[in-house]
Protein backbone atom coordinates (compact mmCIF):
# COMPACT_ATOMS: atom_id res chain seq x y z
CA UNK A 1 0.00 0.00 0.00
CA UNK A 2 1.20 3.53 -0.78
CA UNK A 3 2.05 5.43 2.41
CA UNK A 4 2.46 8.92 0.95
CA UNK A 5 3.08 10.79 -2.27
CA UNK A 6 5.11 13.92 -2.86
CA UNK A 7 4.79 16.33 -5.72
CA UNK A 8 3.27 19.65 -6.64
CA UNK A 9 -0.40 20.53 -6.48
CA UNK A 10 -2.01 20.57 -9.93
CA UNK A 11 -5.60 21.02 -8.76
CA UNK A 12 -7.07 21.80 -5.37
CA UNK A 13 -10.72 22.02 -4.38
CA UNK A 14 -12.29 21.76 -0.91
CA UNK A 15 -12.97 18.04 -1.58
CA UNK A 16 -10.13 16.88 -3.87
CA UNK A 17 -6.48 17.42 -4.66
CA UNK A 18 -4.48 16.31 -7.69
CA UNK A 19 -0.75 15.85 -7.04
CA UNK A 20 1.63 15.76 -9.99
CA UNK A 21 4.38 13.23 -9.35
CA UNK A 22 6.83 12.83 -12.27
CA UNK A 23 4.21 13.78 -14.86
CA UNK A 24 1.45 11.55 -13.45
CA UNK A 25 -1.52 13.17 -11.71
CA UNK A 26 -2.83 11.37 -8.62
CA UNK A 27 -6.32 12.38 -7.41
CA UNK A 28 -7.22 12.16 -3.71
CA UNK A 29 -10.41 12.81 -1.79
CA UNK A 30 -9.62 15.23 1.06
CA UNK A 31 -11.26 16.86 4.09
CA UNK A 32 -11.60 20.61 4.63
CA UNK A 33 -8.86 20.26 7.26
CA UNK A 34 -6.41 19.04 4.61
CA UNK A 35 -7.65 21.63 2.13
CA UNK A 36 -6.92 24.43 4.62
CA UNK A 37 -3.38 23.12 5.17
CA UNK A 38 -2.64 22.68 1.44
CA UNK A 39 -4.23 25.96 0.34
CA UNK A 40 -1.65 28.54 -0.60
CA UNK A 41 1.15 26.00 -1.14
CA UNK A 42 1.08 26.86 -4.87
CA UNK A 43 3.75 25.06 -6.85
CA UNK A 44 5.89 24.09 -3.86
CA UNK A 45 6.46 20.40 -3.21
CA UNK A 46 3.97 18.86 -0.76
CA UNK A 47 3.67 15.50 0.96
CA UNK A 48 0.25 13.88 1.16
CA UNK A 49 -0.35 10.83 3.37
CA UNK A 50 -2.60 8.30 1.62
CA UNK A 51 -5.25 5.76 2.53
CA UNK A 52 -7.10 3.49 0.08
CA UNK A 53 -10.63 2.45 0.96
CA UNK A 54 -12.64 -0.14 -0.95
CA UNK A 55 -16.39 0.28 -1.18
CA UNK A 56 -18.79 -1.74 -3.34
CA UNK A 57 -15.85 -3.11 -5.33
CA UNK A 58 -14.35 0.27 -6.22
CA UNK A 59 -11.32 1.89 -4.63
CA UNK A 60 -11.26 5.47 -3.38
CA UNK A 61 -7.96 7.04 -2.36
CA UNK A 62 -8.01 9.60 0.43
CA UNK A 63 -5.26 12.14 1.05
CA UNK A 64 -4.23 13.81 4.30
CA UNK A 65 -1.93 16.74 4.95
CA UNK A 66 -0.37 14.92 7.91
CA UNK A 67 -0.11 11.53 9.63
CA UNK A 68 -2.17 12.78 12.56
CA UNK A 69 -5.30 13.29 10.46
CA UNK A 70 -4.83 9.97 8.68
CA UNK A 71 -4.49 8.12 12.02
CA UNK A 72 -7.72 9.72 13.22
CA UNK A 73 -9.47 8.84 9.94
CA UNK A 74 -8.44 5.20 10.40
CA UNK A 75 -9.67 5.25 14.00
CA UNK A 76 -13.06 6.72 13.03
CA UNK A 77 -13.58 4.20 10.22
CA UNK A 78 -12.86 1.37 12.67
CA UNK A 79 -16.18 2.17 14.39
CA UNK A 80 -19.07 0.08 13.08
CA UNK A 81 -21.35 2.11 10.83
CA UNK A 82 -18.70 4.77 10.13
CA UNK A 83 -17.56 4.67 6.53
CA UNK A 84 -14.86 6.72 4.86
CA UNK A 85 -17.33 9.39 3.68
CA UNK A 86 -18.63 9.87 7.23
CA UNK A 87 -15.08 10.03 8.61
CA UNK A 88 -14.20 12.69 6.02
CA UNK A 89 -17.30 14.68 7.04
CA UNK A 90 -16.22 14.53 10.71
CA UNK A 91 -12.72 15.73 9.81
CA UNK A 92 -14.17 18.50 7.63
CA UNK A 93 -16.45 19.76 10.39
CA UNK A 94 -14.15 19.44 13.40
CA UNK A 95 -10.41 19.76 13.75
CA UNK A 96 -8.57 16.63 14.89
CA UNK A 97 -8.06 18.16 18.35
CA UNK A 98 -11.71 19.26 18.61
CA UNK A 99 -12.88 15.74 17.77
CA UNK A 100 -10.51 14.12 20.28
CA UNK A 101 -11.57 16.54 23.02
CA UNK A 102 -15.25 15.94 22.19
CA UNK A 103 -14.76 12.17 22.52
CA UNK A 104 -12.70 12.43 25.73
CA UNK A 105 -15.18 14.84 27.35
CA UNK A 106 -18.13 12.82 25.98
CA UNK A 107 -19.51 15.90 24.22
CA UNK A 108 -22.10 14.01 22.15
CA UNK A 109 -23.82 17.28 21.11
CA UNK A 110 -20.71 18.57 19.37
CA UNK A 111 -20.17 15.26 17.55
CA UNK A 112 -23.79 15.03 16.41
CA UNK A 113 -23.57 18.59 15.07
CA UNK A 114 -21.61 17.01 12.17
CA UNK A 115 -23.86 16.53 9.14
CA UNK A 116 -25.01 12.90 8.88
CA UNK A 117 -24.08 11.97 12.47
CA UNK A 118 -27.08 11.20 14.67
CA UNK A 119 -27.31 10.76 18.41
CA UNK A 120 -26.74 6.98 18.39
CA UNK A 121 -23.72 7.25 16.06
CA UNK A 122 -22.23 10.04 18.20
CA UNK A 123 -22.71 7.91 21.32
CA UNK A 124 -21.10 4.92 19.57
CA UNK A 125 -18.10 7.03 18.55
CA UNK A 126 -17.60 8.14 22.17
CA UNK A 127 -18.10 4.63 23.53
CA UNK A 128 -15.75 2.90 21.07
CA UNK A 129 -13.05 5.56 20.77
CA UNK A 130 -12.68 7.16 24.20
CA UNK A 131 -10.26 4.59 25.63
CA UNK A 132 -8.30 4.39 22.36
CA UNK A 133 -7.89 8.18 22.17
CA UNK A 134 -6.90 8.47 25.84
CA UNK A 135 -4.23 5.83 25.17
CA UNK A 136 -2.97 7.90 22.23
CA UNK A 137 -4.76 6.14 19.36
CA UNK A 138 -5.37 8.20 16.22
CA UNK A 139 -2.85 10.76 17.35
CA UNK A 140 0.65 11.93 16.65
CA UNK A 141 0.12 14.68 19.18
CA UNK A 142 1.83 14.56 22.54
CA UNK A 143 -0.08 17.59 23.82
CA UNK A 144 -3.46 15.89 23.94
CA UNK A 145 -4.63 17.39 27.19
CA UNK A 146 -2.99 20.81 26.98
CA UNK A 147 -5.57 22.47 24.74
CA UNK A 148 -8.17 24.80 26.19
CA UNK A 149 -11.18 23.06 27.73
CA UNK A 150 -14.02 22.09 25.44
CA UNK A 151 -16.35 24.54 27.23
CA UNK A 152 -13.93 27.41 26.56
CA UNK A 153 -13.73 26.57 22.84
CA UNK A 154 -17.51 26.14 22.57
CA UNK A 155 -18.22 29.41 24.40
CA UNK A 156 -15.80 31.39 22.22
CA UNK A 157 -17.12 29.74 19.05
CA UNK A 158 -20.75 30.48 19.96
CA UNK A 159 -19.95 34.11 20.74
CA UNK A 160 -18.18 34.61 17.40
CA UNK A 161 -21.00 32.94 15.42
CA UNK A 162 -23.53 35.19 17.23
CA UNK A 163 -21.43 38.17 16.12
CA UNK A 164 -22.16 37.07 12.54
CA UNK A 165 -19.03 35.17 11.55
CA UNK A 166 -19.17 31.95 9.51
CA UNK A 167 -18.87 28.85 11.73
CA UNK A 168 -16.26 27.17 9.50
CA UNK A 169 -14.08 30.32 9.52
CA UNK A 170 -14.53 30.65 13.27
CA UNK A 171 -13.39 27.05 13.87
CA UNK A 172 -10.40 27.54 11.58
CA UNK A 173 -9.38 30.71 13.45
CA UNK A 174 -9.81 29.09 16.88
CA UNK A 175 -7.72 26.12 15.77
CA UNK A 176 -4.87 28.46 14.74
CA UNK A 177 -5.14 30.41 18.01
CA UNK A 178 -4.98 27.23 20.11
CA UNK A 179 -1.98 25.96 18.15
CA UNK A 180 -0.11 29.12 19.12
CA UNK A 181 -1.43 29.29 22.70
CA UNK A 182 -3.21 26.08 23.79
CA UNK A 183 -4.39 27.38 27.19
CA UNK A 184 -6.12 30.54 25.88
CA UNK A 185 -9.10 31.87 27.82
CA UNK A 186 -12.47 32.62 26.18
CA UNK A 187 -11.63 36.34 26.06
CA UNK A 188 -8.19 35.72 24.55
CA UNK A 189 -9.65 33.43 21.88
CA UNK A 190 -12.36 35.95 20.95
CA UNK A 191 -9.95 38.92 20.83
CA UNK A 192 -7.44 37.01 18.68
CA UNK A 193 -10.17 35.64 16.40
CA UNK A 194 -11.63 39.12 15.81
CA UNK A 195 -8.26 40.23 14.47
CA UNK A 196 -8.17 37.24 12.11
CA UNK A 197 -11.75 37.15 10.84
Amino acid sequence: MTDYISGKIEELTPTQVVIDNNGIGYRFEISLQTYALLEGKGSSRVYVQTQINTRDGSEVTYGFANKDERALFQLITSVSGMGAASARMVLSSLSADEFRQAVISENVNLIKSVKGIGLKTAQRLVLELKDKIVEGGGSDSSALFTVASNETVEEASTALVLLGFNKANVQKAIQQILKAKPDSSVEEIIKSALKML
